[in-house]
């Protein structure tokens, strides 16, 4: 969450390690072969030790209002809606095309308690979620994107691994892109990510750790990461600042 401003998000780090409620999250069925050329059983529930399916959500129009009812903050609007487009874009990729929009709203609300509450980041998502009629699985997928900051729920699902690997990237990628005359994730390169990557103190709220440990969970290299959430964002950044135009946010 990070622009070229470097707008820091140190509420993450909160002093102490906060602790969110742990609920299993139920996954969709099926063996898939995904875009990092590996299989795996997507549907299976280590805790429910069987197939389920996940959870009918609240709808995206829900989702948006939910989202703007608790941030008003121009870039925090805009950082949900780039990280659900991202998280639909790698829904696709990854072979999760029937649940694209539920991965979307996913990345939509990932962040909704933070901008009113920074201090319990991940442990006021449940209750202002549950409020809303969100499902379990889909708080459990919110909060285990701070994990290791702000939460104990470790990420388990691939669609929780690929939100926590792109959330923080998303940031870093966006302030790059206001490098750019253009201001545009368009023109951006990988070797330009690549570089400011290595700066520490540029958007120095987007916590390269925890990038780092997103690919790992992914079992992907950086360089990849980086070029995919990259593509993500370019296939993306028309029809979200087409949007935020709609909602008349600049």
């Amino acid at each position: 969450m990070a622009n070229a401003d470097e707008k820091e998000y140190n509420g993450r780090k909160n002093q102490g390690r906060l602790q969110c409620v742990s609920e299993f999250v139920r996954r969709p069925s099926g063996l898939r072969e995904n875009a990092f050329g590996r299989k795996r059983k997507s549907g299976y529930n280590p805790v429910l030790d069987k197939e389920v399916e996940m959870e009918k959500q609240v709808s995206r129009k829900e989702a948006l209002d939910l989202l703007r009812k608790y941030n008003k903050e121009p870039f925090h609007i805009r950082h949900g809606l780039t990280v659900e487009a991202v998280m639909k874009w790698y829904a696709g990729q990854l072979g999760y095309s029937d649940d694209e929009e539920f991965w979307g709203i996913v990345g939509l609300l990932h962040d909704i308690d933070f901008e009113e509450y920074p201090e319990q980041h991940c442990v006021k998502a449940p209750e202002l979620l549950r409020e809303a009629g969100v499902g379990e699985d889909m708080i459990h997928a919110v909060v285990s994107h701070g994990y290791g900051l702000v939460s104990d729920v470790k990420p388990e699902h691939e669609m929780e691994k690929v939100l926590y690997a792109t959330d923080e990237l998303t940031g870093l990628i966006g302030a790059v892109a206001l490098m750019y005359p253009s201001r545009s994730v368009q023109d951006m390169k990988v070797k330009s990510l690549k570089k400011k990557f290595k700066t520490p103190k540029f958007a120095a709220g987007c916590d390269r750790d925890v990038i780092r440990s997103g690919a790992a969970m992914l079992g992907v290299e950086l360089d990849e990461l980086f070029e995919k959430t990259i593509e993500a964002m370019k296939a993306s950044e028309d029809g979200i600042n087409a949007e935020l135009e709609e909602l008349g946010i600049s």
